[in-house]
């Protein structure tokens, strides 16, 4: 079995334990909601559906966010000790309550607002 269908068999079983269908338009809308990049078309999650390409890393991650799994297992089939959760933790512990706070807020926006936040940071940070 290829290294993209291999993917395609834990995409969608991912997608069936977080209670959405396997359809092309179900992951599309998805991720197009949390991914602050160019969005992707129906055509391409086709794709990764059908086990004829993989996502590149970044879309990896942000499917692997949404549907609460590892992206290493996602991507490779395979289990990483806690490498996820101790990255999270590093960025973490430098953060003041006022940042925390912040955070907080901004992740109970629904997803197109989270986007459309992460839009306008990415415009202020622009030199």
């Amino acid at each position: 079995m290829s290294e993209a269908n291999s993917f395609s068999k834990r995409l969608q079983e991912s997608m069936l334990n977080a209670g959405y269908k396997t359809r092309p338009v179900v992951l599309e809308r998805e991720f197009n909601q949390r991914y602050w990049g160019n969005p992707i078309s129906v055509q391409a999650v086709r794709r990764w559906l059908n086990g004829e390409a993989i996502p590149t890393q970044d879309r990896l991650q942000i499917i692997a966010e949404w549907l609460d799994v590892d992206p290493h297992w996602l991507r490779f089939g395979e289990k990483l000790s806690g490498s996820v959760r101790q990255q999270h933790k590093r960025w973490d512990i430098k953060m003041t309550p006022a940042e925390r706070q912040s955070i907080e807020i901004f992740m109970s926006l629904p997803p197109e607002k989270r986007k459309m936040v992460g839009e306008i940071i990415a415009a202020l940070a622009k030199p």
